[in-house]
């Protein structure tokens, strides 16, 4: 007997979104269910990040239905969605720069209460991260801005997990890093993903994208051209072509 799919957490049906008359993303259809990671490839233009900003209240779309854990969210604001468990890690990191490590990861947890009991878990999330990024620790004091490319990465993905969020939205986060620091970008994207949380990864590096995602889509010229499993998709011919430089 097979077993019932549980219900997506996000379900995309149809969204459409325009940059001044130009379409941009021309409608889009994908599905994520609970505990996946699903990466969205595709070519620079393609509509990857138009996407994301759609889904997170930071565009309004010209068309199609966006639903998050059963409900409709089209029109709701970023703080709206961040409260409800949707949150999104930008391309660009958008650290505090002036603001320390410890109280970059504060300004994550603001959507939580200020009872005691609130701190406390608080202060409790704040030594997970640490624990998931040890190099920040070591520099809990620092100035967010005084920090490397990949080190504000790593905050940036630290202080968004601090609001505890159902569904991660991670925007080239291995842009512009080094190698070593890529490999250890991914390593925790792994991380967080074993620990339950649902993620969507858009990933320039398809290979590396790829290899971890359960589910994958590929966008291009603003429409979802082919989705699948991950895996397959790494050996997938056109996709490799494409995509691998293989």
């Amino acid at each position: 007997m097979n077993a019932v799919r549980p219900s997506p957490v996000l379900e995309v049906r149809g969204l459409k979104v325009s940059y001044g008359g130009i379409a941009a993303v021309k409608g889009v259809d994908l599905a994520v269910y609970p505990g996946e990671l699903v990466s969205l490839i595709g070519s620079n233009g393609a509509g990857k990040t138009t996407t994301l900003k759609a889904l997170i209240g930071l565009l309004a779309p010209q068309g199609g239905e966006v639903f998050f854990k059963g409900q409709s969210i089209v029109g709701l604001g970023a703080w709206d969605l961040v409260k409800d468990g949707l949150v999104m890690v930008p391309e660009g990191r958008g650290v505090f720069a002036r603001m320390s490590i410890e109280e970059n990861l504060l300004m994550g947890a603001y959507v939580h209460g200020q009872t005691r009991e609130d701190a406390a878990r608080v202060a409790l999330d704040i030594e997970r991260m640490f624990a998931l990024f040890p190099r920040l620790k070591e520099r809990r004091a620092q100035l967010a801005g005084t920090l490397s490319g990949g080190e504000q990465q790593m905050l940036a993905m630290a202080r968004a997990l601090m609001s505890r969020p159902q569904l991660l939205l991670l925007d080239e986060p291995s842009m512009g890093l080094s190698p070593l620091m890529v490999d250890k970008i991914f390593e925790v994207i792994r991380e967080v993903a074993a620990q339950g949380v649902t993620l969507v990864l858009v990933e320039q590096n398809a290979s590396r994208a790829l290899e971890i995602a359960q589910r994958a889509y590929v966008m291009e010229s603003g429409l979802i051209t082919l989705s699948g499993n991950a895996q397959d998709m790494l050996s997938d011919p056109q996709v490799r072509a494409a995509y691998l430089g293989q």
